[in-house]
């Protein structure tokens, strides 16, 4: 099964949402971006797994500094904590791990 960035997006933001509740509202539209880049790069990371030119370290490393520049992105965002931030990436990530790691064949989530 290929991997959508549209879907792939709609879960990680619907699971983000619900992580953060009240402070939603304010984070939606940073929130959105962030995950739609995440969701891109994971469809990045599998075309070059089947095309073996990535490595599952390689792959993990890639995606972690995605990560990283998502947080930063949302802590900017007034009253953003760092916990909050990364409840809310972690839920969006747990959203979609078993099919990501089913598409690309390796536990990269």
């Amino acid at each position: 099964m290929a991997l959508r960035a549209s879907d792939l997006t709609r879960r990680m933001v619907e699971a983000a949402a619900e992580s953060l509740q009240d402070r939603w509202p304010d984070v939606r539209d940073y929130a959105r971006g962030e995950f739609q880049k995440i969701a891109h790069d994971i469809l990045l990371i599998e075309r070059l797994r089947k095309q073996k030119k990535i490595s599952a370290r390689r792959a993990r490393l890639h995606l972690e500094v995605q990560k990283n520049a998502a947080k930063t992105v949302l802590l900017a965002t007034e009253g953003m904590g760092i916990l909050a931030a990364e409840a809310a990436i972690n839920a969006a990530l747990r959203a979609i791990n078993d099919t990501v790691n089913a598409a690309i064949g390796f536990r990269l989530l």
